[in-house]
């Protein structure tokens, strides 16, 4: 049934692309000058199995994101770690709002295992863990004010899922005026590859970090970004 799915939406995709394509809608924002990694609630509710919102590929995904601090680790960049729990999850007076009528939320519970980022990735001291209530990294967070605040441009995004919580995060980044890179191999979602569809005529890499030196710069032809692939841009990303 996998296969099945895969080759289906794989179809759908590709006629998609080509209809945006077609009406111009392929542009690129491209990279600006200083980036953080934005690391989308990669905790144990998501990515350990168990959780109604556990996800397939962490055995890929788990790698690429520890690749990807690695590199933002070795240059000083800025990190920052995002989980959904909630206070309270019973009654009428909840934080979980709407969304609970439709998804479980009730199993995310603040201060819970769960709500943990994934000791794979545990996070360092100097890099930030915001707790959020909705899918977005920015909607009721302090993401935004603080990016602006040392001077991010571009959001470099990882995480889960794909499907719901990486992709508002990536309209709400690009509203809030930040650069947003979506790096492919590094997020997740509980229908497996179906993130990994998307043709990739349009996407270049960008050079591996953790091997560069301090700056990492971007031109012509493909490079590596620690080791991942990352949607097409034509500026350079330094610290």
């Amino acid at each position: 049934m996998t296969d099945v799915l895969n080759q289906t939406l794989g179809s759908i995709f590709a006629a998609n692309s080509a209809f945006y394509a077609e009406r111009g809608f392929e542009r690129r924002v491209g990279f600006g000058t200083s980036p953080a990694l934005i690391i989308i609630d990669m905790a144990n509710g998501w990515t350990q199995p168990g959780s109604p919102f556990s996800c397939s590929g962490m055995e890929t995904v788990i790698p690429a994101n520890q690749a990807l601090l690695a590199a933002f680790r070795a240059r000083g960049l800025p990190i920052v770690f995002t989980t959904t729990a909630y206070d309270v999850t019973a009654g009428s007076a909840s934080d979980m709002g709407l969304w609970a009528r439709k998804v479980p939320l009730e199993a995310m519970k603040t201060g819970s295992w769960e709500a943990e980022i994934d000791a794979a990735l545990a996070p360092r001291d100097g890099e930030f863990v915001i707790l959020k209530k909705r899918a977005s990294a920015f909607h009721g967070t302090p993401l935004s004010s603080l990016l602006k605040a040392i001077g991010v441009d571009t959001v470099v995004l990882t995480g889960v899922t794909a499907s719901a919580c990486v992709r508002h995060s990536t309209e709400d980044a690009m509203a809030e005026g930040f650069r947003p890179i979506v790096v492919r191999e590094a997020v997740g979602d509980r229908i497996t590859g179906c993130h990994r569809l998307e043709p990739v005529r349009h996407r270049r890499k960008i050079r591996r970090c953790g091997a560069a030196g301090p700056r990492a710069g971007l031109s012509g032809g493909e490079r590596k970004f620690g080791g991942h692939q990352m949607i097409r841009s034509r500026k350079p990303l330094s610290d």
